[in-house]
């Protein structure tokens, strides 16, 4: 496989789009696809279909105990359960790129035009497509309309008035996130539209790249002799299609706000429920040559006749003044905005609209504390920020798209970066936003590490990172609903550090105040059966919490294990304070984590039973590969341990501690040496020690501690753990087996595979892809071999497999904003997907894949010399 498969996945996306033109401004690189494609496979999260029936077996109590808990959760408390196994919703193919910027919540709007996921409420998602959220075009000339139609390829059962059935093959969609356009040829008309959506996010900017707005400019191409009057009307209900757009008491009103020269005028929707109340607002700016008309109200029940006819009649929308009276229960109410101009004969004119939403304040589930999300530092908290919220957008989205085409221009420009990278990179950074994100302003009253100050090994109560960049979440998955999973969290963490790192340095914050605490109550684990307590003292949480609870303040919503005796997420801790050292050089920071960092290096050291410097695994899966078992010192787990002492010397002799320096650098020395006896078998590291059946396993991610020491500037000369020549013969294995014996080499790389070149089929994970893990992989690759290219891994194997999940998330089954982070057995369609940010600075610093094939023989010649 070459770079043209993804050419050609595109070339059938694209299949049955029509016209020759393009639109206006489009970019090449992006992912791509005709309105009138209809994908052929539909999947559902949790739809394991090759499970063993050992696995099943095994798993019985564990499913008795869930169904118990499940129970009790959603029949007795009225919760929403953070892993629902029996109510998960099918996502669907229709997802593009979300609205807004980071932390405010968003709107997200299908790859067809549709308002079809929204995630105003932190963390909490509505899966519901609102007819009434609409674009229209009308065309008029001299006078008279010549064509009305909206600009939708559905024929919904309601609003029977409008002209729908758009047809889409003559509009195609492409998002280059956090931008997006959609090219609209008007049949018969002459006419081409380019919507061009803007959103906010801009890497190290903390003010503007929260704001919940998003900015629609439509471009309209006149290419007829004759000059055209074109409105764009933009309508929008009061609500998300949630139950509550019936609860009564919303209200919509007209605004118009002039400022520093520049005006705008919309409608202000106010959703008055008694939790979370917020205001939507359609805007447009007004321009000398044009006219703003509107709607206040309007039903979006029944035919809605008298709207269409209202445009149809002279281009304008005509509306009472003043505002909507609150509805009655059971009552939903919409609004309408119209912005007109005029376009000369083999001429283009620009209209804008903006969408904002102003949420201010917040409570999560349990409804115990109020948050400020990081907006309001700039636009207040009372709630009625949502018109200057417009105004600003309107007026700044131009800096934003230079900011924004300034940042990409180094990967888009650049021609030896395959098009499947460029458009990965930056699409999958839509989960920064739409991660069920949240960006929180530090209450006056908070205190991040529960009074245990800095002299007695905690941390400022307000360390000044998180007082002036705020407190920032993301969900591990829209299915996974745990916020800032730091298993997970480890392999996604690069994205944070490299574009906002402050709001990395903050999460870092908030997992080492929680450290230093612990929540005694006894709760029942699922997988054991046993109770424990939900948070013991100097350990890393799985999880700061369920946005369905209380975040922040209840960590570890995660109840499968008990996580107090995971071996990988003390270590992954101390292994990302490094990192973030490295890349920040924030001396401060460093000096605030290192008592965190000894005091979870302690808590590790007891899992060393025989006191051979090396740790041990407890005979069950206590680590992130929560389904799959593992004894005794392990090459995974094994490895961060030696790769955390490692960072632990560098960072005592930075901190001009040398007894702790020497103390780590022991342990160092005998572990090492206990980790190549025990593991090392000549060709890779065992999977574990253990002399099980399976425990000479191929694991992918047996190098994950050599990855993260390289990425840190580390793992080479004086601070060498791994021997080279055994680094390389391990990735020379993973390669041939992990890679090229499974999915016939399409496919990225397998988590376990036996030595006789088939999956280690003993657990439920072992057996599938992690996106997360192969990105690591080939950053270690290219550490190691030192040229991209050289890895059929992610080349000739068709790395898209693991760029767009397994080679077919994003272009053959599009859920590149949907995603899975998971491969086979697809147990979550939407988990943290910002994994490739980890291969960045490795690809931005080398021309790589630009001699693929002369590289490719030569990693195939590396591998079969072996």
């Amino acid at each position: 496989m070459t770079e043209d498969w993804g050419d050609r996945s595109t070339a059938e996306l694209m299949s049955r789009y029509l016209p020759k033109e393009m639109g206006h401004g489009v970019p090449t690189a992006g992912w791509r696809i005709c309105l009138a494609h209809e994908f052929k496979e539909k999947r559902k999260p949790f739809q394991a279909k090759d499970v063993s029936l050992e696995n099943i077996v095994e798993h019985i109590g564990l499913g008795i105990r869930y169904l118990k808990w499940w129970y009790k959760k959603t029949q007795v408390e009225k919760k929403a359960p953070f892993i629902d196994m029996f109510r998960a919703l099918p996502l669907r193919q229709i997802y593009g790129a979300p609205l807004g910027g980071i932390g405010g919540g968003t709107i997200t709007r299908g790859w067809r035009g549709e308002f079809c996921r929204w995630q105003l409420t932190p963390g909490m998602y509505q899966y519901k497509t609102v007819t009434a959220n609409q674009f229209t075009v009308c065309l008029r000339r001299d006078g008279q309309t010549l064509y009305q139609q909206v600009l939708c390829v559905e024929r919904p059962p309601r609003l029977q008035g409008w002209n729908w059935g758009y047809c889409g093959e003559y509009a195609y969609y492409h998002a280059l996130y956090p931008r997006a356009w959609t090219v609209y040829h008007l049949p018969g008309q002459n006419v081409t539209l380019t919507c061009r959506q803007v959103s906010p996010v801009i890497p190290h900017d903390y003010q503007d790249s929260c704001l919940p707005v998003v900015v629609f400019i439509w471009d309209v191409e006149n290419k007829n002799d004759y000059a055209l009057d074109v409105t764009i009307m933009f309508t929008m209900l009061n609500g998300s299609g949630h139950k509550d757009d019936k609860g009564g008491g919303h209200w919509n009103e007209p605004f118009h706000l002039p400022k520093q020269g520049e005006a705008v005028s919309g409608v202000l929707l106010h959703h008055c429920t008694s939790v979370n109340p917020y205001t939507l607002c359609i805007a447009a700016p007004e321009q000398p040559n044009g006219e703003v008309s509107h709607q206040t109200a309007f039903s979006p029940k029944g035919t809605c006749s008298d709207l269409w006819s209202d445009l149809m009649a002279d281009g304008r929308l005509e509306s009472p003044t003043g505002s909507s009276p609150p509805t009655a229960q059971g009552e939903k109410v919409a609004a309408a905005l119209a912005a007109s101009c005029s376009v000369s004969p083999r001429g283009r004119n620009t209209l804008e609209f903006c969408l904002a939403w102003d949420m201010p304040v917040i409570t999560f589930g349990a409804r115990e504390r109020q948050h400020h999300r990081r907006y309001t530092r700039y636009f207040g908290s009372k709630g009625d920020a949502a018109p200057s919220l417009s105004h600003y957008a309107l007026t700044h989205y131009k800096a934003w798209e230079k900011k924004i085409e300034e940042w990409q221009a180094d990967v888009l420009q650049d021609s030896s970066l395959p098009a499947w990278y460029k458009s990965a990179l930056f699409n999958e950074l839509y989960f920064v936003t739409d991660g069920g994100t949240v960006w929180t302003e530090l209450p006056e009253d908070a205190d991040v590490s529960g009074g245990v100050r800095s002299e007695d090994g905690g941390l400022p109560a307000q360390p000044p990172v998180v007082k002036e960049y705020g407190r920032f979440a993301y969900l591990e998955g829209q299915e996974y609903r745990m916020y800032n999973t730091y298993d997970v969290h480890f392999y996604a963490s690069f994205a944070l550090i490299m574009l906002w790192p402050k709001l990395a340095l903050s999460v870092q914050y908030d997992i080492a105040g929680s450290v230093v605490q612990q929540d005694l109550t006894q709760r029942l684990h699922l997988m054991s059966g046993r109770s424990a307590a939900v948070k013991a003292k100097n350990v890393v949480p799985h999880d700061i919490g369920d946005p369905d609870d209380e975040p922040w303040q209840r960590v570890n919503a995660y109840l499968i294990h008990d996580t107090a005796h995971w071996k990988d997420l003390n270590l992954k801790f101390v292994l990302q304070v490094y990192r973030d050292y490295h890349l920040t050089q924030d001396q401060q920071y460093l000096q605030d984590m290192w008592p965190i960092c000894q005091a979870v290096m302690e808590s590790e050291l007891k899992f060393d039973l025989d006191g051979d410097g090396l740790i041990e695994n407890s005979g069950f899966a206590d680590q992130t590969y929560d389904g799959w078992t593992v004894t005794g010192p392990s090459a995974y787990c094994g490895g961060l341990w030696l790769a955390s002492l490692c960072v632990m010397c560098k960072m005592a002799t930075l901190l001009d501690n040398q007894e702790a320096r020497q103390r780590y650098r022991d342990i160092l020395d005998r572990g090492s040496v206990a980790f190549e006896k025990l593991l090392w078998n000549g060709k890779y590291y065992n999977y574990d020690s253990s002399g099980r059946d399976l425990s000479n396993s191929i694991m992918s991610d047996q190098c994950a501690g050599q990855w993260f020491l390289r990425a840190s500037g580390l793992g080479e000369g004086d601070s060498q753990v791994f021997p080279k020549e055994n680094i390389r013969a391990a990735l020379r294995s993973i390669f041939d087996l992990n890679v090229m014996s499974f999915g016939g080499g399409q496919m990225g790389a397998v988590n376990g595979m036996r030595p006789e070149g088939v999956p280690d089929r003993s657990s439920v994970q072992s057996d599938e892809v992690w996106i997360g893990v192969v990105y690591g992989l080939a950053a270690t690759m290219i550490h190691e071999v030192n040229v991209v290219a050289t890895l059929k891994t992610f080349y000739a194997s068709r790395f898209n497999a693991a760029v767009q999940c397994a080679g077919t998330s994003q272009q053959d089954f599009h859920y590149d904003y949907n995603i899975r982070h998971f491969l086979k057995v697809h147990p979550a369609l939407s988990i943290v997907r910002i994994f490739l940010w980890g291969l960045y600075p490795l690809c931005s610093n080398i021309r790589w894949l630009k001699d693929c094939k002369v590289a490719s023989v030569r990693f195939v010649s590396m591998s079969t010399s072996s």
